[in-house]
């Protein structure tokens, strides 16, 4: 078995060379993994910002119904003012 020294100059090259070979493969290998990471990523953003819009319209049709329910429990608040005051006058009429 030779030592490290005793190398030719040809094995040595071909040694650096699969050694960057092995580099440049371990680069590709990342590069890929980050890609599909970020993908991911860009994915997962353009639902949130789906989910956003789903969950604002949302927002906005419970905003206008609580504001007609509010109307309507007005409405129905001084309807029964008017029905308990109609109430007293009848009883008052018929207690004299």
């Amino acid at each position: 078995m030779r030592q490290a020294g005793d190398e030719s100059p040809l094995e040595r090259a071909r040694r650096r060379l699969n050694a960057a070979i092995d580099t440049l493969e371990a680069a590709v290998n990342r590069r890929r993994d980050e890609d599909r990471h970020r993908d991911a990523l860009e994915a997962q953003l353009q639902a949130f910002g789906s989910d956003r819009s789903k969950l604002a319209d949302e927002l906005d049709r419970v905003r206008a119904r609580s504001v007609d329910l509010e109307s309507a429990n007005q409405e129905v608040g001084k309807r029964l003012e008017r029905a308990m005051e109609t109430i007293k006058t009848v009883l008052t009429t018929n207690d004299k």
